[in-house]
């Protein structure tokens, strides 16, 4: 095995972050769904534009840092080839399973700020929420967490808890000024 590639089996990938390798589990019914929902709603935005969305592609940032991320955004086309993206993304969502959640919050956190990448989705299936980090001098400050509500907390709700929830509703993609994305739509068919 080649310490410094990202590699895929038929039902393992590795990442290689900081040259130490990482497996990666297949995912679920559930982390494909969401995987889907984003990246459609990416990919019918972006149409027409210089931005372009992908999503479980190798990602080459360096020479010890190859990462698989669920869903990304680049706009600088030049760093996109055949086979890989090489360079930093605009934009990484990953998405959270209980085998790589530890990962994404430190590790690839630490590595995507590193390498520039603007901004950075974690997306909590359990809890349906997305926290969104923004770069700020070399290191993410986290802009704002979003949260789906099924329309019966809503009914529960006053109305301060409805104000505050209707702020937490759209999530503000940086890239561009009027790209918006409801959180419902991420978490569109998902129990």
């Amino acid at each position: 095995m080649g310490a410094a590639l990202a590699y895929q089996y038929e039902y393992e990938s590795y990442e290689f972050i900081n040259g130490e390798e990482y497996m990666m589990a297949r995912p679920s019914y559930e982390h494909m769904r969401i995987e889907g929902n984003i990246f459609g709603m990416f990919d019918r935005y972006l149409r027409g534009k210089r931005c372009r969305p992908a999503f479980e592609v190798d990602v080459y940032l360096s020479d010890e840092d190859h990462v698989i991320p669920d869903v990304v955004i680049v706009c600088n086309p030049d760093i996109i080839n055949k086979k890989r993206i090489e360079g930093a993304p605009d934009l990484v969502v990953e998405i959270l399973s209980r085998s790589t959640g530890k990962k994404d919050r430190t590790v690839k956190l630490m590595t995507y700020a590193k390498y520039g990448v603007k901004e950075y989705w974690i997306v909590e299936p359990a809890g349906k929420s997305v926290e969104v980090y923004l770069l700020k001098d070399g290191a993410y400050d986290l802009d704002n967490i979003y949260y789906f509500y099924p329309e019966e907390e809503w009914e529960d709700m006053d109305d301060e808890e409805r104000t505050l929830a209707e702020s937490q509703k759209t999530i503000k993609v940086s890239l561009y000024d009027d790209f918006m994305i409801d959180v419902g739509d991420v978490f569109y068919d998902v129990d």
